[in-house]
């Protein structure tokens, strides 16, 4: 809203009023901003929990062994997140712009269901939602979007083609953006992939079956992601340090696919109206780091589903707009190692059940919790395929130890911009 209210000032000449043009000006204004309301309003919503005794059941102590410490603490804070998201970019960013409005849906959609599982948890259903619904909540989400960026005539691309003349190599843009399903291999020179030349076999009909292919991946790369950020949430700090960290390598990315000129030097596809990625981003980072102030260990207040499952579909669509989805795996490296992980503790266990024995891969999964397990704590009739550590480390040195790894593949996401 403040975004049209200066454009309209400008035309006057108010002084100032033509700095909400720049991307940079309005992303640090978002960024300061969320971070202001994450932490003031933060404040007051763990305030109103512990007054009205909504709190998280004590933690099983053969899964944390430090869960005694956190008796009482307030579930849902990812309501701080969201909230500290969606204020800023109402305010500040581009209601018009299509990427913006998907954001905003996504976060308040998985937000929803997040907080609808959460509640049911809080009354008394250690479950909460059936797994099978709230699957179906993530899929449908994915379709949507997926269809969205199919089907409106504002979801387009600038297709870059690499061109040799007299003066050397260089790399242009078709005049018109087009509808495409064109995606990014990383590590490749010629990195753009067609979905659509993948079904040349099919004739007239490959470009709608390469959409479809397309809806059909960006609702498995929803689901997926937000999944694994479900998972890695279970240590204070774990979730929202990572997902900070990622997020800000996304926001790099969105800038340089929306700068016709980085993206020019880069060779890398121009996404017209992705500058609003980098809006909503930078809202979202400081929802994450005022959230990490009251998350930190010892933690005032978890995120619960509420937080975990929007924080996934925030970079899961976000990588999908920017056409980088299958940068995932490096990017949200830890979220897929927790998701792995399960899958493997869970097929093995099966495997080892079948034939009347305790078979598990880790001490424990998702893989965080096999480094918080204490010896005395794992049976001695389990056979444990990686018995590592052998002993048990601090919760605060865990958590590090993953922003770390995070800062690594982050940071290699980004350089997937130069290494071909």
């Amino acid at each position: 809203m403040l975004y049209y209210l200066f454009r309209y000032l400008g035309e006057f000449g108010i002084p100032g009023a033509h700095l909400w043009s720049y991307i940079s000006f309005r992303a640090i204004l978002t960024l300061v901003l969320s971070l202001v309301i994450s932490i003031w309003f933060g404040e007051y919503f763990i305030k109103w929990m512990r007054r009205h005794n909504v709190s998280e059941e004590q933690r099983d102590p053969s899964i944390d062994p430090f869960g005694v410490e956190k008796k009482g603490v307030p579930s849902m804070g990812g309501i701080i997140i969201i909230i500290a998201t969606v204020i800023p970019c109402l305010l500040l960013g581009r209601l018009r712009n299509i990427y913006m409005l998907l954001m905003i849906v996504t976060t308040l959609w998985l937000g929803a269901i997040g907080f609808i599982d959460d509640y049911i948890k809080m009354k008394g259903k250690k479950d909460g939602m059936r797994p099978i619904t709230k699957l179906a909540g993530q899929a449908l989400l994915g379709l949507f979007i997926g269809l969205t960026l199919w089907l409106s005539p504002d979801a387009v691309i600038r297709e870059n083609v690499q061109i040799t003349n007299e003066n050397g190599t260089e790399v242009v843009y078709k005049s018109e953006p087009v509808k495409s399903t064109i995606t990014t291999i990383p590590f490749v020179k010629n990195n753009n992939l067609s979905y659509s030349e993948m079904f040349r076999w099919l004739g007239s009909k490959r470009t709608a079956a390469g959409w479809i292919f397309f809806v059909f991946i960006t609702t498995f790369v929803v689901m997926a992601v937000s999944n694994g950020s479900n998972l890695n949430d279970g240590m204070d700090g774990m979730c929202a340090g990572n997902s900070a960290i990622m997020v800000f390598a996304l926001a790099i990315l969105a800038y340089t696919s929306s700068h016709i000129g980085m993206a020019s030097y880069l060779n890398i596809m121009f996404v017209p109206g992705s500058e609003e990625l980098v809006i909503f981003l930078m809202a979202f980072m400081g929802g994450l780091i005022g959230f990490l102030w009251y998350n930190a260990y010892p933690a005032q207040v978890f995120m619960g589903d509420t937080g975990s499952l929007a924080i996934g579909g925030i970079i899961a669509v976000t990588c999908v707009i920017i056409h980088k989805e299958l940068l995932i795996p490096l990017l949200c490296f830890v979220f897929l190692c927790e998701s792995v992980s399960v899958l493997l503790q869970t097929n093995y266990a099966r495997l080892g059940n079948r034939r009347g024995q305790k078979w598990r891969v880790f001490k424990r999964a998702p893989i965080h919790d096999a480094f918080r397990m204490k010896p005395g704590q794992i049976p001695a009739d389990f056979r444990i395929l990686w018995n590592w550590p052998k002993g048990c480390w601090l919760e605060s040195k865990i958590t590090t130890r993953f922003w770390i790894v995070t800062i690594i593949t982050s940071a290699l996401a980004i350089i997937t911009l130069k290494i071909r």
